[in-house]
């Protein structure tokens, strides 16, 4: 495994981690996500150069813009939730009270 392989994997995997272990805002969620979107982007960027095909050369922006807008829903999403509840705590969420 190259360095850089390493480098993107250990970013994907703390982004992860992050998401599962650090769970008391949505706001630390959302960026945890966005932290392994752009790890995603970066590795798949570089993939891309490596092939050398034509193919593969939009899929880096597909991804991107799909991370855009899981980051306007998020930001949405965490809007709407402290307008409802008052804070973006997620133990305060509960889908069953709904």
């Amino acid at each position: 495994m190259s360095p850089t392989q390493f480098s993107f994997t250990a970013a994907f995997i703390l982004g992860l981690m992050g998401v599962a272990f650090h769970r008391t805002h949505l706001l630390s969620a959302l960026l945890c996500l966005e932290g392994m979107m752009l790890s995603l982007f970066m590795a798949l960027s570089i993939w891309s150069l490596h092939i050398g095909t034509m193919n593969f050369t939009p899929a880096p922006m597909m991804l991107l813009a799909f991370s855009a807008c899981e980051a306007s829903a998020g930001l949405a999403l965490l809007v709407a939730t402290a307008r409802t509840h008052g804070t973006d705590r997620l133990q305060n969420l509960n889908l069953l009270q709904c």
